[in-house]
């Protein structure tokens, strides 16, 4: 059980730390930290969360990770409902904390996106479904073929965290633009059921492509990380 509380309070403090980052201070004014900020808050989180309980529950974080990694051979399939469910309840709770505090702000509207991820209408940039898909589904792949990677026993040990977290904001620095950036389905539920309408219609792709591309990155790290000859 120690195991599902610490990926709920990890998956809590991403959704807290990074949807909260974009909802209260990417564009306050005068200080505001737009989009490399945001970038940053996403990867600090995980970072911190990886010293905080890797050695607890592994610090997945995210449904996608637990597939890719339960895909590549380094997690059992029998923990893997729990780890997803443990993972979407903290990133719920985290935005209805992150929404309390928003909704004090006089004029709040949660409707306006409140982090949410989207495509077409929904897209920060107004890229299409299909530069949704393909976004999700290659950020997802690389972000497991980064975990895998640097959590590999021949790789420097330690520093995992690190590449881990720098990994992740630069994934939020190339796609923020596109999709606001999930590649992380209990991140993406998280504030799509308080943004309601398009957010919630749209959260189908947010499941489907990073769990496509979780899988994909375990194929493609078993492929270039076998140690045979």
């Amino acid at each position: 059980m120690n195991k599902y509380c610490a990926e709920f309070i990890g998956t809590f403090w991403l959704v807290l730390g990074g949807c909260g980052s974009a909802v209260l201070a990417a564009a306050f004014p005068e200080v505001g930290i737009g989009l490399h900020g945001v970038s940053l808050a996403f990867g600090l989180t995980v970072l911190t969360m990886a010293y905080a309980i890797g050695h607890i529950s592994g610090c997945h974080l995210n449904p996608a990770v637990s597939v890719g990694l339960w895909a590549g051979g380094r997690f059992p399939a029998s923990q893997l409902l729990p780890y997803i469910i443990s993972q979407v309840l903290g990133g719920l709770v985290a935005g209805g904390v992150l929404y309390l505090i928003a909704s004090g702000k006089p004029g709040f509207d949660v409707t306006a996106g409140f982090a949410s991820n989207g495509f077409g209408e929904r897209s920060p940039g107004g890229y299409s479904m299909t530069s949704a898909l393909v976004t999700e589904v290659v950020m997802t792949m690389m972000f497991l073929v980064i975990i895998l990677g640097a959590t590999d026993k021949r790789a420097p040990q330690g520093f995992a965290p690190i590449a881990i977290g720098l990994g992740l904001t630069l994934i939020h620095l190339i796609s923020i633009p596109v999709t606001n950036t999930s590649v992380n389905p209990a991140r993406s539920t998280a504030v799509a059921v308080f943004a309601g309408g398009l957010a919630v219609q749209q959260l189908w792709l947010f499941w489907v492509a990073p769990l496509v591309g979780g899988a994909l990155g375990a194929v493609v790290y078993k492929f270039i990380g076998s140690s045979k000859d």
